[in-house]
Parts: C-alpha cells; sequence; structure tokens
C-alpha cells in the first residue's frame, strides 16, 4: 500500500525520475558520485510521499576516509532506501540475485555500480567478494547485509554470516556496523499511516582492531553490537 502511495503523489514525476536513473546508468560520462546525489534526491521524495520519516544518528561516527563497508541488520526492503535518504556519503552495496531484473532496481543497481550475488553459486559468489574488495581499496563504500536475508522478526536479527565480511577482512578496511529500528514497517506492514524509521551509524571497527579475528568471530561482534544498539535506542519514541 505504501508503494502505491509513493507513486500515486509522484504520479506526474515518476517517468522524469525513473530516466534520470536509467541515464545516469547507461551515461558514461555520469560518476559515481553525480549518480548517487540523483538518486538519493529521488528516494528523499519518495520516502516523504509515503509518509515516511527517517531518523539518523552517529553520522560523525563515518571514517573520515572512504572506502568502508556498512553492515546493518537487514529488515526488509526499505533497508537501502534508509541509507539512501540519510547517509551523506556516496555508497554501493550488494543484493542477492532474486532482485537484480526489479523494475527500478534494475536500473539503480546499474547506476551505482552495485553488485548482485547468487549465494547458490559459489564461484560467481566469489567473483563478487573479489571485485567488491578491489572497489573499496579504491575508495568506494558499500552496504552489506551480513544475514543475508530479511530477518521478518520485526527488530529481531538472524544469525550474521562470516563470509559477508570476507571483503572487509581483504580490502582491511573500517567496518561501520549500522542499527535499522522499524525499517520493516514502510512496507512490510498493509498501511500507509505515518511511520519512523531510524538508522544508527555505529563507531567503526578499524583493521588493527579485527585483523586477528576470524570472519565468524567479527560477524558475532558486530551482531552483538548491533544488539544493544536496537537495545539502547528502543527506549526512546
Amino acid at each position: 500500500m505504501r508503494i502505491a502511495l509513493m507513486v500515486i503523489r509522484l504520479f506526474l514525476k515518476v517517468p522524469y525520475y525513473f530516466y534520470k536513473i536509467w541515464w545516469c546508468g547507461i551515461n558514461s560520462k555520469v560518476s559515481f558520485e553525480e549518480a548517487f546525489q540523483v538518486i538519493k534526491k529521488v528516494t528523499k521524495k519518495a520516502n516523504r510521499a509515503g509518509r515516511v520519516t527517517v531518523e539518523s544518528y552517529g553520522i560523525e561516527n563515518l571514517p573520515k576516509e572512504d572506502g568502508f563497508i556498512f553492515f546493518p541488520n537487514h529488515q526488509g526492503m526499505f533497508d537501502v532506501l534508509v541509507f539512501l535518504d540519510s547517509c551523506p556519503r556516496p555508497f554501493s552495496f550488494v543484493a542477492k540475485k532474486e532482485v537484480k531484473n526489479v523494475i527500478l532496481l534494475k536500473q539503480v543497481i546499474r547506476a551505482l555500480g552495485a553488485y548482485s550475488m547468487d549465494r547458490d553459486d559459489i564461484k560467481q559468489s566469489m567473483k563478487v567478494i573479489s571485485a567488491v574488495t578491489d572497489d573499496v581499496k579504491n575508495g568506494k563504500n558499500f552496504l552489506i547485509f551480513p544475514e543475508g536475508t530479511r530477518s521478518r522478526m520485526g527488530n529481531k536479527l538472524l544469525e550474521f554470516k562470516g563470509g559477508s565480511f570476507k571483503s572487509a577482512v581483504r580490502a582491511k578496511c573500517p567496518i561501520v556496523p549500522c542499527a535499522l529500528i522499524d525499517s520493516f514497517k514502510p512496507f512490510d506492514e498493509n498501511s500507509i499511516k505515518p511511520v519512523t524509521v531510524r538508522l544508527i551509524y555505529m563507531p567503526p571497527m578499524y583493521y588493527e582492531e579485527y585483523k586477528g579475528m576470524k570472519t565468524v568471530e567479527i560477524a558475532d561482534e558486530v551482531k552483538r553490537r548491533i544488539e544493544n544498539t536496537i537495545k539502547d535506542y528502543s527506549h526512546f519514541k
């Protein structure tokens, strides 16, 4: 219902927004930063039209230099829109292969140079991990959901997969844990009433802190930090 509301309230502008994002993906003269700003602008307008308020905390925790990876909990299809709405730094993301041909998402993936991963194809997954590693080493930021799929349990988390952190370990980059609160509500609840989603950017884990840890240990630690943060912020309405 909320997606329909977004489309209805932006009906006259939807073709223009779609064209702009499509153009960013096919025009080599459009930089990654420019494409990100276009998509960010469209996202903000869509969220406003859908009666969704995004509150973000901890922006000051972002590493000063680019070349880091966000690792948040995964609640639903709205999660990426929360980051696009609130994050001041351009980033790309890794999505599951099932969404790579979804209308609009397909164009966003191309515009941001994002990757789709087939979790059942080890060879293809390793290629994505290597590609993300190289991009991060070259100063590109990424968003990866270590649960692999949305939890479908509200603000409760699934197990974090150690393999999700391989790109970070190989790139020796900062890991930025992020806590999403109520991000499942906009698209997973059959309602169009105003809703507020929170995103907390937590202090990063730099390579010096996790270099002696196995990826499964890193996954457990990031999950622990996110769970504690969700508990802390859930007390404030």
